[in-house]
C-alpha cells in the first residue's frame, strides 16, 4: 500500500515537472513587444561596440585613408632640380681667372610629363582609393552580419542547453517512477535501464552544447575585440524578423547599395585610366632647364668676363616600342579581369540573395508549423501518453518516446527561429540595407 502510495507520488511528481516545463516554455514567449525591445537594445549595443572597436575594420579603414593620400602625390610633379657646377678649373692652380672658359655655374631644371599623364595618374590612385572605402564599407556590412549571426547562434546554444536540462530533470522523475515500479513488480528492468541510457545520451548532447556555447562566446569576443572569457547573456526571447520586401526587389537594391559593386566598378575605371597612361607613355616627357655662368674678368677674353646665361629643353626618346605594347597588353587584360570579376561577384551576390531568401521563407514556415501545429500536438501527446503511463494503459517505451520527441521539436524550434533571423542577417549583408522589423512569430 505504501508502495503504491509512493508511485502515485511519483506520478503526481513527474506531472508536475511536465507543468513546469510546459508553464517556463510559454514564459520564454513574452509579449512581441518586449520581446523585440530585448531582442534589439542587446543587439544593437553589440554591434555598435564591434564597429568602434574591431581590429581588423580599423585596419581595413587606415587601409582606405593610406591610399586616399596617395591621390595628390600621384597628380603632382616631380620637384624641380637646384644644381651647382664650378666649370672647367685648371687642374695645376684651380684658379678662376686663369681661362675665359672657367666659371661657377648654378641650373634649375623642372620635369614636365607629356599632357595627360599627370591627370592620369591622379586619376588611377582616386579610383584605388574608391576600391578600399568601398571594401572598408562592406567590411563593416559583413562584421555586422559575423556579429549578427554569433549572436543568434549564442540564442539557440542557450535554448538547446535549457531545454535539455529541463528534460533531464524529466527523466530524472521518470527514471525514479520506473524503478519504484519494477521494484513492486509492475515495470520492467529494461525500462529502467532504457530511461538511463536515454539520460547519458542527453547529458552527452548538453557536454557538446556546452562546449559549442563557449566557443561561440570566445567568437563573438573576438569580433568584439573583447577578452575571450567575457560573459555574455544572450536575449530571453526572440521575435522573427518580417521581410516584406520580394526577391527581385532585393536583387535590384543589392546593385544600388552593396558597396562592393562600386568597389568593382572602381576597379574597372582604375584599369581604364592605367590603359590611358600606357598609351600616353608612347609620348616622350619634357625636361626644361635654364642656367647662369658667373665668370672672372680675364685679359683677351671678347666678352669682357661677362657672365653667361643659358636655356633648353630635353627630351626622353620612346624608341623601345616592345616593353609599351606589353604595358598596354597588361592593362587590356588586366581590364578584362576586372570586369569579369564584377560580373562574378554580381552572379555569387545574386545566388546568396535568392538561397538566403529561400532559407527565410522555410524557416519562416517552420517556426509557424512548430508553434502551431507540431508543438502543440507533441505536447498533447506526451501528457495524453503520461496519463496513459499512470493507469498502466500504455507501455514505458511509447512515453519515453513523446518525452523525447518533444524535446526534439521544442530544439528544432528555436534552431528554426535562429536560422530566420540568420538567413535575415545575411540578406542585409547581400543587399547592403536593413530589411524589415520585428513580427510577432515568438
Amino acid at each position: 500500500m505504501r508502495k503504491k502510495i509512493f508511485i502515485a507520488g511519483l506520478s503526481t511528481g513527474l506531472l508536475l515537472s511536465v507543468c513546469v516545463m510546459t508553464a517556463m516554455a510559454q514564459k520564454t514567449v513574452p509579449s512581441p513587444a518586449v520581446a523585440t525591445q530585448d531582442q534589439k537594445v542587446q543587439l544593437d549595443a553589440l554591434v555598435k561596440d564591434a564597429l568602434a572597436n574591431n581590429p581588423d575594420l580599423q585596419a581595413a579603414e587606415a587601409r582606405w585613408r593610406m591610399t586616399e593620400h596617395k591621390v595628390i602625390p600621384a597628380g603632382s610633379l616631380d620637384d624641380p632640380r637646384l644644381s651647382f657646377a664650378m666649370s672647367n678649373y685648371p687642374i695645376d692652380s684651380f684658379s678662376g681667372d686663369d681661362t675665359p672658359m672657367t666659371g661657377k655655374e648654378i641650373q634649375l631644371s623642372q620635369k614636365l610629363p607629356y599632357p595627360g599623364k599627370l591627370a592620369a595618374r591622379e586619376e588611377v590612385a582616386g579610383q584605388q582609393a574608391l576600391w578600399y572605402r568601398d571594401v572598408y564599407q562592406d567590411a563593416r556590412l559583413q562584421l555586422v552580419q559575423q556579429v549578427k549571426d554569433a549572436w543568434y547562434r549564442l540564442y539557440f546554444q542557450q535554448h538547446a542547453i535549457d531545454l535539455s536540462r529541463e528534460t533531464i530533470d524529466i527523466l530524472n522523475d521518470v527514471i525514479r517512477l520506473t524503478e519504484t515500479r519494477y521494484e513492486v513488480g509492475t515495470g520492467l528492468q529494461q525500462d529502467v535501464l532504457k530511461a538511463q541510457v536515454e539520460r547519458s545520451k542527453l547529458q552527452d548532447k548538453l557536454f557538446n552544447l556546452d562546449q559549442q556555447r563557449t566557443s561561440i562566446v570566445a567568437e563573438l569576443n573576438r569580433l568584439l575585440n573583447r577578452p575571450a572569457d567575457t560573459p555574455l547573456t544572450p536575449c530571453k526571447s526572440l521575435s522573427a524578423t518580417l521581410v516584406e520586401t520580394g526577391l527581385p526587389k532585393l536583387l535590384n537594391l543589392a546593385r544600388s547599395h552593396r558597396p562592393l559593386f562600386s568597389a568593382y566598378e572602381a576597379m574597372v575605371d582604375r584599369y581604364r585610366a592605367q590603359r590611358k597612361l600606357a598609351k600616353l607613355d608612347y609620348y616622350p616627357d619634357f625636361n626644361l632647364f635654364a642656367g647662369y655662368r658667373q665668370r672672372e674678368d680675364i685679359p683677351g677674353d671678347p666678352a669682357d668676363g661677362a657672365d653667361f646665361v643659358s636655356a633648353g629643353v630635353s627630351i626622353n626618346l620612346p624608341l623601345w616600342q616592345g616593353k609599351r605594347r606589353e604595358a598596354v597588353a597588361e592593362v587590356d587584360s588586366a581590364l578584362r579581369m576586372a570586369r569579369g570579376q564584377l560580373v562574378d561577384f554580381g552572379n555569387r551576390v545574386d545566388f546568396t540573395i535568392s538561397d538566403q531568401f529561400a532559407q527565410l521563407k522555410k524557416n519562416r514556415d517552420l517556426v509557424a508549423l512548430f508553434k502551431t501545429g507540431i508543438i502543440p500536438q507533441a505536447e498533447q501527446t506526451f501528457e495524453a501518453s503520461l496519463a496513459a503511463y499512470r493507469v498502466g494503459d500504455t507501455d514505458f517505451l511509447n512515453l519515453l518516446d513523446s518525452l523525447l520527441t518533444l524535446y526534439r521539436y521544442r530544439i528544432d524550434y528555436h534552431r528554426a527561429l535562429s536560422d530566420h533571423e540568420r538567413s535575415v542577417a545575411r540578406l542585409e549583408a547581400a543587399v547592403g540595407v536593413e530589411l524589415g522589423s520585428a513580427a510577432a512569430e515568438d
